[in-house]
């Protein structure tokens, strides 16, 4: 399959050739002053920086330049080096896709050593979301309390969950109009490239988590002289998009939660949820189906749960909170901090609509889904099998691209053979960008270095304070040094991972710089 779509996508690119609104960046400003019009921004944590806000214009289709206009929110925060040591724009990308990344422009303020101050940190919310105009929602009141289980163990189960994506499939076809046929990657990935040069860079550095390590990926097959330096952390397989790579994180979120487990079993004095992973899986299992006829609080069923759980396959950090939460209503009967951590990762309204709105929009468009609801039921249900925690919920959640409203493309085919070194980064066991990514990656950026933290289970957790990682970036963003690449399909240097918490200390008071980096993160999970 990979050399069908890799056949296809070459062929796409030798017709469309460079598209007419390259033509703007085809004059090639050579480093001058920037064409955004900036004034301060409003936001909290932007103004405390003294960051400036403003709006690049972009053709909402790339291929009629002089059509019609949409706006991307953009922010920067300026390097503080003398002009001498100026390393030029870095622009930023949280992941999702979806996520808003017009506050991440403060990233370089947790960069180790003083290495993030030669820059300047543009953040952006991409086309369709945040403050970029026009902004997507489709639904306000899909997301919330008292789903339907996800796993479709009846006829009516499975019929309720069909009938509800097929119609937020509708909601955002009649919201979107005319936007929804353009929001690829490659979208955005050209309007990266007009911010570059309303900037009045040559180049660009970026650095991008998660979803963003694919925008990074692609900008730098389309435009390889234009890349400077790049930091991906949280690797997308490149030729996984979109329906494979979701199954293959089904199986690796679930290994993540034995792990998990097993963790809690060590602390059992402490959440006394059983002595073994074994003791601490079935309990879960157990109490989630009884949440099937009895939701904790009144609103926490089956689904909730496993929501609630799933931040734990993502990031250590928050394991002590979510046990401690599990064991109250589990011991006690208390289920107002599972309630506080749902509200927290699941908030409702227009911002969480337009997230999951704009993923999915994304995502539905990049590359073919199966229109066959066979496939995706014989697909999940051998997955299920196996890894039950995860996979029925991410199918839902992925379903409304079997009716999208839009149709999809062909991926590009990322190649980075004339591409600078670039940095890549991963933990071994990261299920939302399995590590499998991150060695394709590798091997696709020849001149690319692989940075592994042995055996963690932690998503995109750069710049977090584990100095061997985060130090190697400074090291890189400072100098442009990496570590020497090895021979083989492996990693070229080994970290430490992100350790997990003491169980009885709160999680964000173990670092200086944790609360936040925890706001930011929260802006990086995938989905």
């Amino acid at each position: 399959m990979r050399r069908l779509l890799a056949a296809t996508a070459a062929i796409t690119l030798t017709v469309i050739g460079v598209p007419a609104s390259d033509a703007r960046a085809a004059g090639e400003r050579t480093e001058a002053a920037s064409l955004i019009k900036w004034t301060a921004c409003t936001e909290p944590t932007l103004r405390v920086r003294k960051a400036q806000c403003g709006f690049v214009d972009v053709p909402l289709d790339h291929s009629q330049p002089n059509g019609r206009k949409i706006q991307i929110a953009v922010s920067r925060i300026k390097h503080t080096v003398p002009a001498a040591k100026y390393q030029g724009v870095m622009l930023v990308n949280p992941g999702g896709p979806g996520a808003k990344g017009r506050g991440l422009s403060v990233l370089g303020s947790l960069v180790p050593d003083g290495a993030g101050a030669a820059y300047d940190w543009i953040g952006f919310d991409p086309r369709g979301v945040g403050a970029s105009k026009p902004s997507l929602t489709c639904d306000n009141d899909y997301t919330g309390y008292n789903r339907p289980a996800y796993v479709p163990t009846t006829a009516k189960l499975e019929k309720t969950w069909l009938k509800r994506t097929e119609a937020y499939a509708r909601a955002c076809a009649q919201a979107g109009g005319d936007l929804l046929d353009h929001v690829k990657t490659l979208d955005t990935v050209r309007d990266m490239d007009l911010i570059r040069y309303d900037l009045g860079a040559r180049q660009i550095n970026f650095y991008g988590f998660s979803y963003g390590t694919y925008l990074g990926q692609v900008y730098a097959t389309r435009y390889p002289e234009r890349v400077r330096r790049m930091v991906l952390d949280g690797v997308v397989n490149p030729t996984r998009v979109w329906y494979d790579s979701n199954l293959d994180q089904d199986r690796a979120f679930d290994r993540n939660m034995q792990v998990y487990f097993g963790w809690l079993a060590e602390h059992d004095r402490v959440f006394r949820l059983g002595k073994t992973t074994r003791a601490v899986r079935d309990r879960f299992y157990d109490e989630q189906q009884q949440l099937t006829r009895r939701p904790a609080g009144g609103v926490i069923g089956p689904s909730e749960l496993t929501d609630i759980f799933l931040q734990a396959g993502y990031y250590t950090f928050g394991w002590a909170d979510i046990g401690r939460a599990f064991s109250a209503w589990v011991r006690d009967g208390d289920a107002s901090a599972l309630k506080r951590l749902y509200d927290t990762n699941n908030p409702p309204g227009k911002d969480a609509d337009n997230n999951y709105a704009m993923y999915l929009a994304t995502q539905c468009t990049d590359a073919p889904w199966p229109k066959s609801w066979t496939k995706w039921t014989a697909d999940n249900w051998e997955v299920h099998r196996k890894a039950p925690f995860e996979t029925w919920a991410n199918a839902w959640y992925n379903a409304p691209c079997r009716t999208w409203g839009a149709p999809s493309g062909i991926p590009v085919t990322v190649s980075g053979e004339t591409v600078p070194p670039i940095l890549l980064i991963s933990e071994t066991l990261d299920a939302a960008t399995p590590f499998t990514g991150s060695l394709e990656a590798r091997k696709r950026f020849p001149r690319s270095v692989l940075v592994e933290g042995v055996g963690g289970t932690t998503h995109s957790g750069s710049l977090y304070g584990n100095r061997c990682v985060d130090g190697t970036i400074a090291d890189y963003l400072a100098t442009g040094k990496l570590p020497d690449r090895q021979d083989g399909e492996r990693s070229d240097k080994r970290c430490k991972p992100i350790a997990p918490p003491e169980p009885v200390v709160a999680d964000a008071v173990k670092s200086k710089k944790a609360p936040e980096r925890l706001e930011l993160q929260r802006l990086i999970v995938g989905k």
